[in-house]
Protein backbone atom coordinates (compact mmCIF):
# COMPACT_ATOMS: atom_id res chain seq x y z
CA UNK A 1 0.00 0.00 0.00
CA UNK A 2 2.99 2.07 0.45
CA UNK A 3 4.16 1.67 -3.10
CA UNK A 4 0.59 2.48 -4.43
CA UNK A 5 0.74 5.95 -1.81
CA UNK A 6 3.76 6.99 -3.34
CA UNK A 7 2.28 6.37 -6.97
CA UNK A 8 -0.17 8.69 -6.09
CA UNK A 9 1.82 11.12 -4.98
CA UNK A 10 3.90 10.85 -8.22
CA UNK A 11 0.82 11.09 -10.52
CA UNK A 12 -0.52 14.53 -8.52
CA UNK A 13 3.00 15.62 -9.59
CA UNK A 14 3.10 14.57 -12.73
CA UNK A 15 -0.25 16.20 -14.53
CA UNK A 16 1.67 16.02 -18.26
CA UNK A 17 4.43 14.60 -19.32
CA UNK A 18 6.97 17.43 -18.84
CA UNK A 19 6.27 17.18 -15.41
CA UNK A 20 6.06 13.36 -15.03
CA UNK A 21 9.95 13.82 -16.46
CA UNK A 22 10.49 16.00 -13.75
CA UNK A 23 8.96 14.59 -11.25
CA UNK A 24 11.45 11.07 -12.50
CA UNK A 25 13.80 13.80 -12.26
CA UNK A 26 13.80 14.74 -9.01
CA UNK A 27 13.36 10.70 -7.52
CA UNK A 28 17.12 10.35 -9.35
CA UNK A 29 18.85 12.88 -8.46
CA UNK A 30 17.71 12.58 -4.42
CA UNK A 31 18.90 9.15 -4.67
CA UNK A 32 22.48 9.97 -6.12
CA UNK A 33 21.86 9.67 -9.53
CA UNK A 34 23.75 12.19 -11.97
CA UNK A 35 22.45 13.71 -14.85
CA UNK A 36 23.97 14.17 -17.93
CA UNK A 37 23.10 16.38 -20.88
CA UNK A 38 23.16 15.41 -24.76
CA UNK A 39 25.14 18.68 -25.25
CA UNK A 40 27.85 17.68 -22.89
CA UNK A 41 30.84 15.07 -23.24
CA UNK A 42 30.01 12.10 -20.97
CA UNK A 43 32.25 10.44 -18.39
CA UNK A 44 30.93 7.32 -17.17
CA UNK A 45 32.16 5.25 -14.26
CA UNK A 46 32.44 1.66 -12.84
CA UNK A 47 29.29 1.33 -10.34
CA UNK A 48 28.21 4.77 -10.79
CA UNK A 49 24.26 5.93 -11.88
CA UNK A 50 22.80 8.20 -14.29
CA UNK A 51 20.32 9.60 -16.23
CA UNK A 52 19.62 12.32 -19.28
CA UNK A 53 16.30 13.74 -20.40
CA UNK A 54 15.30 14.96 -23.98
CA UNK A 55 12.73 17.70 -25.09
CA UNK A 56 11.75 18.08 -21.21
CA UNK A 57 9.42 15.22 -21.68
CA UNK A 58 11.15 11.86 -22.26
CA UNK A 59 13.88 10.48 -19.58
CA UNK A 60 16.72 7.51 -19.51
CA UNK A 61 18.36 6.21 -16.45
CA UNK A 62 20.92 3.48 -15.78
CA UNK A 63 22.93 1.96 -13.33
CA UNK A 64 26.46 1.30 -14.68
CA UNK A 65 27.89 -2.21 -13.18
CA UNK A 66 31.54 -2.31 -10.92
CA UNK A 67 32.82 -4.24 -13.54
CA UNK A 68 32.38 -4.80 -17.48
CA UNK A 69 29.01 -5.07 -18.79
CA UNK A 70 27.29 -7.65 -21.07
CA UNK A 71 24.37 -6.21 -22.08
CA UNK A 72 21.48 -3.78 -21.53
CA UNK A 73 18.53 -5.38 -19.18
CA UNK A 74 16.02 -2.30 -20.56
CA UNK A 75 12.51 -1.70 -19.36
CA UNK A 76 10.46 1.47 -21.42
CA UNK A 77 7.68 3.24 -20.38
CA UNK A 78 5.80 6.33 -21.25
CA UNK A 79 5.45 9.82 -19.75
CA UNK A 80 2.05 11.16 -21.42
CA UNK A 81 -1.32 10.18 -21.87
CA UNK A 82 -4.35 11.09 -23.11
CA UNK A 83 -5.42 14.91 -22.31
CA UNK A 84 -6.94 17.94 -24.41
CA UNK A 85 -4.11 20.62 -25.74
CA UNK A 86 -5.16 23.84 -25.52
CA UNK A 87 -4.44 25.58 -28.72
CA UNK A 88 -2.14 28.78 -28.59
CA UNK A 89 -4.54 31.15 -29.48
CA UNK A 90 -6.78 30.27 -26.94
CA UNK A 91 -9.91 32.20 -25.95
CA UNK A 92 -12.98 32.23 -27.51
CA UNK A 93 -15.65 35.01 -26.82
CA UNK A 94 -19.16 34.77 -27.14
CA UNK A 95 -22.14 34.41 -25.04
CA UNK A 96 -21.36 36.74 -22.15
CA UNK A 97 -18.67 33.58 -21.92
CA UNK A 98 -14.78 33.34 -22.46
CA UNK A 99 -14.06 29.98 -23.47
CA UNK A 100 -10.98 27.68 -24.35
CA UNK A 101 -9.45 26.44 -27.77
CA UNK A 102 -8.55 22.98 -27.55
CA UNK A 103 -7.48 19.66 -29.44
CA UNK A 104 -7.25 15.95 -28.61
CA UNK A 105 -4.24 14.76 -27.64
CA UNK A 106 -4.15 10.85 -28.11
CA UNK A 107 -7.24 8.63 -27.98
CA UNK A 108 -8.90 10.24 -25.57
CA UNK A 109 -12.42 9.31 -24.64
CA UNK A 110 -14.28 12.45 -24.49
CA UNK A 111 -17.53 11.79 -21.89
CA UNK A 112 -15.48 11.32 -18.61
CA UNK A 113 -14.20 15.07 -18.91
CA UNK A 114 -17.54 17.10 -19.00
CA UNK A 115 -18.59 17.82 -15.67
CA UNK A 116 -15.19 17.72 -14.14
CA UNK A 117 -12.76 20.75 -12.42
CA UNK A 118 -10.18 21.02 -14.49
CA UNK A 119 -6.96 22.70 -14.17
CA UNK A 120 -3.66 23.61 -16.69
CA UNK A 121 -0.79 22.75 -16.83
CA UNK A 122 2.33 22.64 -19.18
CA UNK A 123 5.10 24.71 -20.03
CA UNK A 124 5.77 28.01 -21.71
CA UNK A 125 9.08 29.48 -23.53
CA UNK A 126 10.28 33.05 -21.77
CA UNK A 127 11.90 35.40 -23.60
CA UNK A 128 15.21 36.48 -21.83
CA UNK A 129 18.08 38.75 -22.94
CA UNK A 130 19.76 35.64 -24.57
CA UNK A 131 17.08 34.23 -26.21
CA UNK A 132 14.62 32.15 -24.29
CA UNK A 133 14.17 29.22 -21.69
CA UNK A 134 11.40 26.58 -20.78
CA UNK A 135 9.16 27.22 -17.45
CA UNK A 136 6.67 24.20 -15.93
CA UNK A 137 3.56 25.87 -15.16
CA UNK A 138 0.87 24.03 -13.05
CA UNK A 139 -2.41 26.20 -11.74
CA UNK A 140 -2.96 23.25 -9.00
CA UNK A 141 -6.21 24.20 -9.00
CA UNK A 142 -9.52 24.49 -11.21
CA UNK A 143 -9.87 27.00 -12.98
CA UNK A 144 -11.98 25.73 -15.95
CA UNK A 145 -14.73 22.97 -16.85
CA UNK A 146 -16.44 21.63 -19.61
CA UNK A 147 -20.06 22.06 -19.26
CA UNK A 148 -22.88 19.14 -20.52
CA UNK A 149 -25.99 19.89 -21.97
CA UNK A 150 -29.13 19.35 -19.18
CA UNK A 151 -30.52 16.66 -20.34
CA UNK A 152 -34.28 19.08 -20.63
CA UNK A 153 -32.46 20.21 -23.53
CA UNK A 154 -30.77 17.39 -25.43
CA UNK A 155 -33.57 14.19 -24.26
CA UNK A 156 -31.65 11.86 -26.63
CA UNK A 157 -27.92 12.70 -24.61
CA UNK A 158 -28.47 9.13 -22.90
CA UNK A 159 -29.31 7.21 -26.16
CA UNK A 160 -27.33 8.70 -29.05
CA UNK A 161 -23.84 10.70 -27.10
CA UNK A 162 -21.53 12.61 -29.36
CA UNK A 163 -18.83 14.63 -28.58
CA UNK A 164 -17.91 17.90 -31.77
CA UNK A 165 -14.46 18.74 -30.46
CA UNK A 166 -15.01 22.21 -32.13
CA UNK A 167 -18.07 22.84 -30.33
CA UNK A 168 -19.14 20.55 -27.13
CA UNK A 169 -15.25 20.05 -25.51
CA UNK A 170 -14.24 23.82 -25.52
CA UNK A 171 -13.94 24.00 -21.85
CA UNK A 172 -15.28 27.41 -20.20
CA UNK A 173 -13.04 29.85 -18.49
CA UNK A 174 -14.66 32.79 -17.12
CA UNK A 175 -17.69 34.85 -18.22
CA UNK A 176 -16.71 38.33 -20.21
CA UNK A 177 -16.85 40.72 -18.51
CA UNK A 178 -15.14 39.10 -15.01
CA UNK A 179 -12.72 40.55 -13.56
CA UNK A 180 -10.43 37.91 -13.63
CA UNK A 181 -6.97 38.08 -16.11
CA UNK A 182 -6.89 36.91 -19.48
CA UNK A 183 -6.07 33.37 -19.83
CA UNK A 184 -2.52 34.44 -21.18
CA UNK A 185 -2.31 36.56 -17.85
CA UNK A 186 -3.05 33.50 -15.73
CA UNK A 187 -0.44 31.86 -17.03
CA UNK A 188 2.40 34.38 -17.09
CA UNK A 189 1.47 34.67 -12.96
CA UNK A 190 1.53 31.01 -12.56
CA UNK A 191 5.09 30.96 -14.15
CA UNK A 192 5.92 34.42 -12.29
CA UNK A 193 6.74 36.12 -15.40
CA UNK A 194 5.37 39.05 -18.08
CA UNK A 195 3.02 37.92 -20.02
CA UNK A 196 4.76 40.36 -22.92
CA UNK A 197 8.04 38.02 -22.54
CA UNK A 198 5.81 34.35 -22.88
CA UNK A 199 6.64 33.34 -26.71
CA UNK A 200 4.26 30.02 -26.97
CA UNK A 201 3.23 27.74 -24.85
CA UNK A 202 2.63 23.55 -24.68
CA UNK A 203 -0.43 23.43 -21.81
CA UNK A 204 -2.94 21.41 -21.36
CA UNK A 205 -6.18 20.51 -19.50
CA UNK A 206 -6.11 18.02 -16.95
CA UNK A 207 -8.12 16.25 -14.11
CA UNK A 208 -7.88 18.10 -11.12
CA UNK A 209 -9.71 14.84 -9.07
CA UNK A 210 -7.09 13.13 -6.60
CA UNK A 211 -6.43 9.75 -7.13
CA UNK A 212 -7.57 7.15 -4.37
CA UNK A 213 -7.70 3.73 -3.03
CA UNK A 214 -10.50 1.77 -2.34
CA UNK A 215 -11.46 -1.41 -1.33
CA UNK A 216 -8.45 -3.57 -3.47
CA UNK A 217 -8.37 -0.82 -6.16
CA UNK A 218 -6.40 2.30 -7.58
CA UNK A 219 -8.56 4.91 -9.22
CA UNK A 220 -6.54 7.96 -10.21
CA UNK A 221 -5.88 10.63 -13.69
CA UNK A 222 -3.30 8.87 -15.64
CA UNK A 223 -2.65 5.43 -14.41
CA UNK A 224 -1.92 4.41 -18.22
CA UNK A 225 0.96 5.07 -18.44
CA UNK A 226 2.58 6.24 -15.05
CA UNK A 227 2.15 3.07 -13.24
CA UNK A 228 4.36 1.23 -15.63
CA UNK A 229 6.82 4.51 -15.37
CA UNK A 230 6.81 4.43 -11.93
CA UNK A 231 7.18 1.27 -11.13
CA UNK A 232 10.23 1.18 -13.34
CA UNK A 233 11.64 4.16 -11.58
CA UNK A 234 10.86 2.39 -8.01
CA UNK A 235 12.28 -1.04 -9.75
CA UNK A 236 15.60 0.56 -10.84
CA UNK A 237 16.50 2.74 -7.66
CA UNK A 238 16.22 -0.59 -5.71
CA UNK A 239 17.64 -3.03 -8.17
CA UNK A 240 20.80 -5.03 -7.57
CA UNK A 241 23.47 -4.76 -10.55
CA UNK A 242 25.38 -7.84 -12.00
CA UNK A 243 27.23 -8.10 -15.59
CA UNK A 244 24.40 -6.03 -17.29
CA UNK A 245 23.42 -2.89 -17.45
CA UNK A 246 20.00 -1.75 -16.13
CA UNK A 247 17.99 1.41 -17.89
CA UNK A 248 14.87 2.78 -17.86
CA UNK A 249 13.36 4.50 -20.67
CA UNK A 250 10.45 6.87 -19.87
CA UNK A 251 9.46 8.11 -23.66
CA UNK A 252 6.70 10.85 -24.10
CA UNK A 253 4.24 10.67 -26.90
CA UNK A 254 3.58 7.09 -27.27
CA UNK A 255 -0.18 8.13 -27.28
CA UNK A 256 -0.03 10.27 -30.57
CA UNK A 257 2.47 7.60 -32.55
CA UNK A 258 6.13 7.99 -31.39
CA UNK A 259 7.21 9.98 -34.29
CA UNK A 260 8.95 12.78 -32.55
CA UNK A 261 12.63 13.33 -31.51
CA UNK A 262 11.90 12.24 -27.85
CA UNK A 263 9.76 9.10 -28.85
CA UNK A 264 10.07 5.46 -28.93
CA UNK A 265 10.55 6.16 -32.76
CA UNK A 266 13.49 8.15 -32.48
CA UNK A 267 17.41 7.39 -31.86
CA UNK A 268 16.43 8.45 -28.37
CA UNK A 269 17.63 5.33 -27.22
CA UNK A 270 20.50 4.24 -29.64
CA UNK A 271 22.13 7.57 -28.73
CA UNK A 272 22.51 6.86 -24.98
CA UNK A 273 23.21 3.35 -25.98
CA UNK A 274 25.90 4.31 -27.92
CA UNK A 275 27.48 7.03 -25.82
CA UNK A 276 27.43 4.65 -23.07
CA UNK A 277 29.42 2.29 -25.33
CA UNK A 278 31.43 5.10 -26.29
CA UNK A 279 32.44 6.07 -22.58
CA UNK A 280 33.28 2.43 -22.14
CA UNK A 281 35.51 1.82 -24.87
CA UNK A 282 33.66 -0.92 -26.32
CA UNK A 283 34.66 -2.08 -30.00
CA UNK A 284 31.86 -2.30 -33.11
CA UNK A 285 31.89 -5.97 -32.55
CA UNK A 286 31.45 -5.81 -28.71
CA UNK A 287 28.63 -3.55 -29.34
CA UNK A 288 27.11 -5.71 -31.41
CA UNK A 289 27.52 -8.73 -28.85
CA UNK A 290 26.23 -6.67 -25.81
CA UNK A 291 23.03 -6.14 -27.89
CA UNK A 292 22.59 -9.73 -28.57
CA UNK A 293 22.89 -10.20 -24.47
CA UNK A 294 20.22 -7.57 -23.82
CA UNK A 295 16.81 -7.38 -23.53
CA UNK A 296 13.73 -4.92 -23.50
CA UNK A 297 10.49 -5.14 -21.50
CA UNK A 298 8.11 -2.54 -22.91
CA UNK A 299 5.62 -1.76 -20.36
CA UNK A 300 2.14 -0.21 -20.85
CA UNK A 301 -0.92 -1.09 -19.53
CA UNK A 302 -3.66 -3.42 -20.51
CA UNK A 303 -7.48 -4.20 -20.75
CA UNK A 304 -8.86 -5.46 -17.82
CA UNK A 305 -12.05 -8.02 -18.32
CA UNK A 306 -15.16 -4.91 -17.99
CA UNK A 307 -17.84 -5.93 -15.00
CA UNK A 308 -20.66 -4.85 -17.56
CA UNK A 309 -19.24 -5.49 -20.88
CA UNK A 310 -17.63 -8.87 -20.72
CA UNK A 311 -18.16 -9.69 -24.54
CA UNK A 312 -15.28 -7.25 -25.39
CA UNK A 313 -12.95 -10.04 -23.88
CA UNK A 314 -11.49 -13.13 -25.69
CA UNK A 315 -12.51 -15.77 -23.45
CA UNK A 316 -8.46 -17.10 -23.37
CA UNK A 317 -6.84 -13.73 -22.97
CA UNK A 318 -8.97 -12.17 -20.34
CA UNK A 319 -7.06 -10.53 -17.63
CA UNK A 320 -8.50 -9.51 -14.03
CA UNK A 321 -7.52 -6.51 -11.78
CA UNK A 322 -5.24 -7.92 -8.96
CA UNK A 323 -4.22 -11.15 -10.49
CA UNK A 324 -0.39 -10.34 -12.21
CA UNK A 325 1.57 -8.88 -14.41
CA UNK A 326 -0.06 -9.07 -18.25
CA UNK A 327 1.77 -10.75 -21.07
CA UNK A 328 -0.17 -8.90 -24.09
CA UNK A 329 0.45 -10.71 -27.43
CA UNK A 330 -1.05 -9.67 -31.46
CA UNK A 331 -0.23 -11.08 -34.36
CA UNK A 332 0.47 -8.40 -36.28
CA UNK A 333 3.32 -7.26 -33.78
CA UNK A 334 1.54 -4.07 -32.19
CA UNK A 335 2.15 -6.02 -29.09
CA UNK A 336 5.66 -7.76 -30.34
CA UNK A 337 5.72 -10.50 -27.49
CA UNK A 338 6.45 -13.61 -29.10
CA UNK A 339 7.60 -17.40 -27.76
CA UNK A 340 10.84 -16.05 -27.48
CA UNK A 341 10.57 -13.11 -24.96
CA UNK A 342 7.47 -13.85 -23.71
CA UNK A 343 9.38 -17.50 -22.11
CA UNK A 344 12.19 -15.01 -20.86
CA UNK A 345 9.74 -12.84 -19.10
CA UNK A 346 7.66 -15.63 -17.63
CA UNK A 347 11.18 -17.08 -16.73
CA UNK A 348 11.69 -13.81 -14.60
CA UNK A 349 7.88 -13.83 -12.78
CA UNK A 350 8.50 -17.45 -11.63
CA UNK A 351 12.21 -16.65 -10.08
CA UNK A 352 10.44 -13.51 -8.48
CA UNK A 353 7.28 -15.58 -7.41
CA UNK A 354 5.17 -13.28 -9.73
CA UNK A 355 1.98 -14.23 -10.99
CA UNK A 356 1.37 -13.35 -14.88
CA UNK A 357 -1.56 -13.88 -17.32
CA UNK A 358 -2.57 -13.56 -20.86
CA UNK A 359 -4.24 -10.99 -22.97
CA UNK A 360 -5.01 -10.75 -26.41
CA UNK A 361 -7.35 -8.82 -28.36
CA UNK A 362 -10.87 -10.56 -29.35
CA UNK A 363 -10.34 -11.61 -32.84
CA UNK A 364 -13.03 -9.27 -34.42
CA UNK A 365 -12.18 -6.36 -32.82
CA UNK A 366 -8.88 -3.83 -33.14
CA UNK A 367 -6.86 -3.14 -30.15
CA UNK A 368 -4.21 -0.58 -29.60
CA UNK A 369 -0.71 -0.69 -30.10
CA UNK A 370 2.40 0.34 -27.58
CA UNK A 371 6.47 1.03 -27.71
CA UNK A 372 7.87 -2.14 -27.69
CA UNK A 373 7.91 -2.60 -31.36
CA UNK A 374 8.54 0.94 -32.37
CA UNK A 375 11.62 0.85 -29.71
CA UNK A 376 12.78 -2.18 -31.22
CA UNK A 377 12.86 -1.58 -34.70
CA UNK A 378 15.85 1.06 -34.03
CA UNK A 379 17.70 -0.93 -31.42
CA UNK A 380 17.39 -4.72 -32.27
CA UNK A 381 16.96 -6.62 -29.49
CA UNK A 382 14.17 -8.86 -28.26
CA UNK A 383 11.24 -7.31 -26.64
CA UNK A 384 8.02 -8.56 -24.69
CA UNK A 385 5.09 -6.31 -24.12
CA UNK A 386 3.63 -6.13 -20.35
CA UNK A 387 1.69 -4.26 -18.43
CA UNK A 388 -1.45 -4.25 -15.70
CA UNK A 389 -5.06 -4.87 -16.16
CA UNK A 390 -7.11 -1.60 -15.80
CA UNK A 391 -10.35 -0.46 -17.10
CA UNK A 392 -11.50 2.94 -18.37
CA UNK A 393 -8.04 3.32 -20.44
CA UNK A 394 -8.05 6.70 -21.95
CA UNK A 395 -10.49 8.24 -19.50
CA UNK A 396 -9.41 10.95 -17.57
CA UNK A 397 -10.01 8.89 -14.30
CA UNK A 398 -8.96 5.00 -14.28
CA UNK A 399 -9.18 2.51 -12.27
CA UNK A 400 -6.26 -0.85 -11.61
CA UNK A 401 -5.78 -3.34 -8.88
CA UNK A 402 -3.62 -1.86 -5.94
CA UNK A 403 -2.70 -5.69 -5.45
CA UNK A 404 -0.69 -5.60 -8.94
CA UNK A 405 1.48 -2.59 -8.38
CA UNK A 406 3.76 -4.56 -5.89
CA UNK A 407 3.48 -7.63 -8.60
CA UNK A 408 5.20 -5.71 -11.18
CA UNK A 409 7.36 -3.49 -8.96
CA UNK A 410 8.71 -6.72 -7.84
CA UNK A 411 9.08 -8.28 -11.60
CA UNK A 412 11.04 -5.28 -12.97
CA UNK A 413 13.05 -5.40 -10.10
CA UNK A 414 13.83 -8.96 -10.46
CA UNK A 415 14.23 -8.36 -14.42
CA UNK A 416 16.84 -5.61 -14.02
CA UNK A 417 19.03 -7.46 -11.64
CA UNK A 418 19.31 -10.30 -13.93
CA UNK A 419 21.69 -10.96 -16.74
CA UNK A 420 20.71 -12.53 -20.15
CA UNK A 421 23.04 -14.44 -22.56
CA UNK A 422 21.88 -15.27 -26.05
CA UNK A 423 23.85 -18.80 -27.84
CA UNK A 424 21.83 -18.59 -30.85
CA UNK A 425 18.56 -20.42 -29.73
CA UNK A 426 20.22 -20.86 -26.06
CA UNK A 427 19.15 -18.44 -23.26
CA UNK A 428 20.15 -18.11 -19.71
CA UNK A 429 19.13 -15.74 -17.11
CA UNK A 430 21.08 -15.11 -14.39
Amino acid sequence: MDLNHELLSFIHQSPTMYHAAASAADILRKAGFVELKESDSWQLEKGGAYFTTRNGSSLLAWKMPKDDYTGFMITAAHSDSPLLKIKENAEVSGEGYVRLSVEKYGGTLLSPWLDRPLGIAGRITVRDKDGFHTCLVNSEKPVAIIPNVAIHMNREANEKASYNMAVDMLPLYKEEDSALPSFKAMIASLAGVKEKDILTTDLYLYNCQAGTLWHDYISSPRLDDLQCAFAGLQALLNCKVDKAVPLLCIFDNEEVGSYTIQGADSTLLSDVLERIFEASGKTGQERMTALRNSFMVSADNGHAVHPNHPEYKDPNHAPRMNKGVVIKYNASQSYTSDAVSAAVFKLVCEKAKVPYQYYANRADLRGGSTLGNISSSHVSIHTVDIGLAQLAMHSCYETAGAKDMEYLFTALKAFFSQTLTCDKDQYTLQ
